[in-house]
Order: C-alpha cells, then structure tokens, then sequence
C-alpha cells in the first residue's frame, strides 16, 4: 500500500459515562470507515474524558469528581475495548484512542493511555504516558516504557504519544529510532489565538509539526474537544478551561496539510510513503543524520541508538 487515508476524530466526550461515550466512539469510528480511513486517532483520554476538574481547588466537589472519575476509568481487557475493537474491525480501520486506563492490579490508580487497535479488530499494544504533566499528576500515575513502540501496519510504520511527551524529546526519538511513519499526537485539545504568560500550555501544533519535521513522519494530531456545555451540570462549578479542539494532520515536512478543525467533526487527509521517503532521505536523525560514535539511547537495558555497531 502506497496511498492512504488518515483522520483525526474531534468530538465531544460524555463526560463521566464511559458506556455512552464507548457508544458515541463506534458510531464515529463506523463513519471514518466509511469515508475510507485507514487509520483514525482520537485525542487523550478520549474514554471517558479527560479530567477537566484538575486545576480546580480542592474540596468536596473535586474529591467526588476524582471518585467518579476512577470509577468510569477502562480497563484494558474490559467491555470497552472489546465493543471498540468490534467496531474498528467492522469499519476495517486501525484505530488508537486516548484512554483512563484502570491499573488492573490496584483498580485504584488511571494512566492515560493510547490504545492501538489494528483493523482485524485486535489489540496492538497500549502506551502510558510516562510522566503526567503539573495538575495531571493528582489524577494519573506514571506510566512505563513498555509502549513505546512502533507497529507495522499496511499503510507504515505507527506509533503514538500523549501531549507533553512530545518535549521531553527522548520518547520521541526512541520512536524516531525504530522508524516511524506514521504517528498519533494525542492532545487534550488547545490552541490559543495568542501564546499565555505561563510556561506550561499545549502547543499542539509547535510540538506535532516538530515531530512531523523530525521523524519525518505523518502526524496526526488528535486533539480533544470539551466546552462547558459538555459538563454535567453538578460538576461544572470544576470547569476551569474549555478544550476547543483545533485538530490538525501534518505531513513529513511540518507542514500542516488538514485543519485545524472546529467543533464536532472528522479530519480526513491522504498521505502516502513516498514523501515519507523524501523527508527520511533529507534527514534520519537515527541513521545517516545521526553520530552514532557520540551518542546512544538505551532503554529498558536495550540499545535502540545506534542500531548498528560503529
């Protein structure tokens, strides 16, 4: 396969009900099918939400929401999964979705997750974001290497990180070591007009075209889309922000080729290996873009840089 269809899913959650929202999931994940994806992405912790209530103050009301919240978190080998991967095999599209994902041992702490489900309808793999950023880390946990890698599909190479991972600059270049094509850039969904005073913001669309120019790789960036309308009207007094979406695709150079998307919508655009080819020809920062003889990157005790012996 040379040609093929990416789209990003841009929708609203049903916040604090994982059933509806694995529900609303199928019937989006039905449609990209039909228009013909080969492979559709949703933004973090798509199922069931991400946790909005985060930067709110302490009290009552956010400890019943982070109750809630565990509640409502997925397992992997749960109901969920299981209906999505249905799904995903009904539309033959590969789908990676950003998930609450319940510690299965505990079932007591969330990682947020992408879950890689291939077309057959079959887990691929999960990755858990390694460090949850600032008022994340009340809610999830630290997650593991074990995800970080790339799976081969029909179309590329796929692989996928959460939000800030795209700064911490090692994850990334891990996947960029095991070649990645085609990669998911799962966000909760912001883009301001005007860049904030604070230090710590998305940039969705700086750290996915960076990737994209890095890896030489298409990159969909799944952004997630929740407005106050969207919150269960106990829970609103929580809502500190909105997420308001912006989803974008990026091919091989950085440049972005669909969106940015507003309010509910599929963002669909064509790609094919042969400008992957062309960007990975001008740089591969793991192979003739690279200085093997001065650095190296292990991980987990595995050398993924150099991938040859200098």
């Amino acid at each position: 396969m040379t040609g093929f269809k990416l789209a990003t899913i841009q929708a609203a959650p049903i916040v604090f009900d994982r059933q509806a929202c694995t529900d609303k999931a199928c019937e989006l994940i039905a449609e990209a099918g039909r228009n013909g994806a080969d492979i559709a992405a949703f933004g973090e912790t798509w199922l069931p939400g991400y946790p909005f209530f985060i930067e709110a103050p302490l009290g009552d009301l956010w400890w019943e929401a982070a109750a809630l919240y565990l509640e409502q978190a997925v397992r992997l080998d749960g109901p969920e999964i299981a209906q999505i991967c249905k799904a995903a095999r009904a539309a033959g599209t590969d789908v990676v979705i950003g998930i609450a994902e319940l510690d299965p041992a505990t079932q007591s702490s969330v990682y947020a997750s992408l879950v890689f489900i291939s077309h057959e309808g079959e887990v691929m793999g999960r990755h858990r974001k390694l460090k949850p950023t600032h008022h994340e880390r009340l809610v999830w946990a630290d997650g593991d290497a074990d995800g970080l890698v790339v799976h081969e599909r029909p179309y590329g190479r796929l692989s996928g990180l959460n939000c800030w991972e795209h700064n911490i600059v090692l994850p990334g270049f891990s996947l960029i070591a095991q070649g990645t094509q085609v990669h998911v850039a799962a966000w909760p969904g912001h883009e301001p007009e005007n860049a904030p005073s604070d230090p710590v913001w998305a940039r969705q669309h700086l750290l996915s075209r960076a990737f994209a120019s890095q890896a030489g790789a298409y990159v969909i960036a799944a952004a997630g889309l929740r407005l106050d309308q969207h919150v269960p009207e106990r829970f609103k007094p929580l809502n500190a922000f909105e997420h308001t979406g912006q989803s974008v695709i990026i091919d091989p150079r950085g440049e972005i080729i669909a969106g940015p998307a507003d309010g509910e919508t599929i963002l669909y655009a064509d790609a094919n290996l042969e400008e992957v080819r062309k960007a990975k020809a001008a740089c591969d920062p793991a192979g003739h873009y690279s200085r093997p003889d001065l650095f190296e990157l292990r991980l987990k005790g595995k050398t993924l840089f150099p991938t040859r012996q200098s």
